[in-house]
């Protein structure tokens, strides 16, 4: 008995699944970088409103207005304020509590 090999047009190869999945792979790594720009910017901001004390019309701390104006939990909120100060001169938390 002979073994055919059945193909239709609508199934991909695994060259092209492959490729596909390279594809996924490359535009994952791309966004990861964007997301760790994105949050390196974001302490920063972070740092900079609170030293200039941006919170203090009402609110008890920085967290508590954080959590407030972009709706972060309280928690979350607190643990972006105080990864700010950790943060070395090269953009990367000292400590692994920060979430970076």
């Amino acid at each position: 008995m002979e073994l055919v090999e059945l193909r239709t047009p609508d199934m991909p190869t695994t060259v092209e699944l492959t490729a596909e999945l390279d594809q996924l792979g490359d535009e994952i790594a791309e966004l990861s970088a964007h997301l760790e720009a994105a949050t390196a910017r974001l302490l920063d901001l972070i740092r900079e409103f609170d030293a200039r004390g941006g919170w203090n019309s009402g609110f008890r701390s920085c967290a508590a207005w954080l959590s407030w104006r972009v709706g972060l939990d309280l928690g979350a909120a607190r643990e972006r304020v105080r990864c700010w100060p950790r943060r070395s001169p090269a953009g990367s938390c000292r400590t692994r509590r920060c979430g970076r």
